[in-house]
């Protein structure tokens, strides 16, 4: 029996033929790892809602995946949101992630009139359609919009009352930080497993700006060491492999049993990493 940590993947659902098929040779490759699930996400907005139904449904077809789809509190009423997860329930999807969910951009966050007003509210709804498995969002640094770190984790322990099986955490780069967070969150009674979300490298640039934006920080050392890379793409990918496998490395030291993948639709860096940490096999690059 395999000792190694439970792993789990994010997609995004592609707007293009091009991007489609990124995204397939991704999943085909890391279907190997044998993942508990792999996730597909929700645009601002609810922007991608067909696209990531119709993400869930291929996956659910045509791999042997364990698809969750995103749902989020903005664009739809509860009557709606009800009825996509009915039909999800139908179509043999057993899990779901819920989120608040992010305003488009440029806007201030703000329910359907007729909806969800927060992820602890999407929770108890989902649960009461059927028994879904639900994870939810946790940040170890504080979401950007929280009025207080104690107010962050009452937010999360809201969600976890209504029903949430596991929490899955923004990005981090730092293991203490995310050490910190889980004893945080244990001392406010939350007992369900917490997931830690693992973003690797692959252009950091593009890291930075979602830094930025979900308020997570990037360490000085790290941030002097990528941008000393420049455009040495080689460089970058061995650099940003090392760094991802070193917060697995000190995570599993820490206890973590699970990693939650933020693949951006990319395989090549998640199987590299995965093969460092005793993982199934490196994949070709592209992917």
């Amino acid at each position: 029996m395999s000792t190694g940590p439970l792993l789990s993947f994010e997609f995004f659902p592609p707007k293009t033929p091009e991007m489609e098929a990124q995204l397939w040779r991704a999943v085909k490759c890391l279907e190997p790892l044998a993942p508990r699930f792999v996730s597909v996400t929700y645009g601002a907005g609810g922007s991608t809602r067909e696209r990531t139904h119709a993400t869930v449904a291929r996956l659910r077809r045509e791999t042997r995946l364990e698809p969750a789809a995103h749902l989020t509190c903005i664009g739809a009423s509860r009557a709606e949101l009800d009825a996509i997860a009915r039909d999800y329930w139908q179509a043999g999807i057993r899990r779901l992630v819920a989120l608040r969910g992010d305003p488009p951009a440029g806007g201030a966050y703000a329910p359907h009139p007729q909806g969800y007003g927060r992820a602890a509210d999407l929770v108890a709804g989902l649960k009461r359609v059927a028994d879904f498995e639900v994870s939810v969002a946790a940040y170890p640094e504080i979401h950007p919009e929280a009025e207080s770190a104690a107010a962050d984790l009452d937010a999360l322990k809201r969600k976890i009352d209504q029903g949430a099986a596991r929490a899955i955490t923004q990005f981090f780069f730092d293991a203490a930080t995310f050490f910190r967070f889980r004893d945080q969150a244990w001392s406010a009674g939350i007992r369900v497993p917490i997931v830690p979300g693992i973003l690797p490298i692959g252009n950091f640039a593009q890291v930075k700006r979602f830094a930025a934006l979900c308020g997570a920080s990037i360490p000085a050392s790290l941030a002097v060491r990528f941008e000393a890379l420049g455009e040495d793409r080689a460089a970058s990918t061995r650099a940003a492999i090392e760094t991802a496998v070193a917060l697995c490395r000190a995570l599993r030291a820490g206890g973590s049993s699970a990693f939650h993948f933020y693949t951006l639709n990319r395989a090549d860096l998640v199987t590299a990493i995965a093969a460092e940490i005793g993982l199934g096999a490196d994949c070709a690059a592209g992917a």
